[in-house]
């Protein structure tokens, strides 16, 4: 059986990145947990920038095959916007890799890692925003900006799951949405 040298660089690569953060990363570590030489990395990627671009597309496929899993479904907008969002936000707390370069781009400003993560959150709104448009489309919501109405909705669930979660006691998923329809879909009026 023929060993895939590739996906043993990129697994070896992905670890190395989520223990270590992009920048402490080197070639060097990559090919001793990959336990191949440092220039067969090198025949298949240019350099380490590649190498992790490579990665994080892989993420985001990852990102939105889990997401899409509610975007075509017959559930109401609102259901839709919070199913697909904790699926989302749950990769920042269950993959190793996000909560790495969320650390190194809060701690170090990486500028590989902010494009990264500035990218990581682009795909995530251009995602709700379809899912706003739909619902406009169909008459569930009123007519809005979708690109601005995405950005609130994604940086409100932040804000409930992680931002709330520093200090205080973190809140369960059901007491999010709740506040989550409270807030945005039903508004503070009587």
């Amino acid at each position: 059986m023929a060993i895939d040298r590739r996906k043993l660089i990129i697994d070896a690569a992905t670890k190395s990145f989520s223990l270590f953060g992009y920048k402490a990363t080197t070639m060097d570590q990559v090919a001793k947990l990959a336990n191949v030489g440092k220039g067969t990395i090198y025949t298949f990627f240019k350099n380490k920038e590649e190498l992790f671009y490579e990665i994080i597309t892989s993420l985001l496929k990852e990102m939105r095959e889990a997401a899409e899993q509610f975007m075509h479904s017959d559930l109401p907008f609102h259901e839709k916007v919070d199913h697909t969002l904790f699926k989302l936000l749950e990769f920042r707390k269950e993959h190793q890799l996000y909560i790495k370069l969320f650390q190194e781009e809060s701690d170090i400003g990486t500028p590989e890692v902010q494009e990264v993560m500035l990218k990581i959150e682009d795909s995530i709104l251009n995602y709700i925003q379809n899912i706003i448009m739909e619902a406009v489309q169909k008459g569930e919501i009123k007519d809005c900006n979708p690109e601005i109405t995405a950005f609130v909705i994604l940086k409100l669930y932040i804000s409930l799951i992680f931002d709330w979660e520093k200090h205080r006691e973190p809140l369960e998923k059901e007491e999010i949405s709740k506040l989550f329809k409270l807030y945005l879909f039903q508004g503070l009026s009587t």
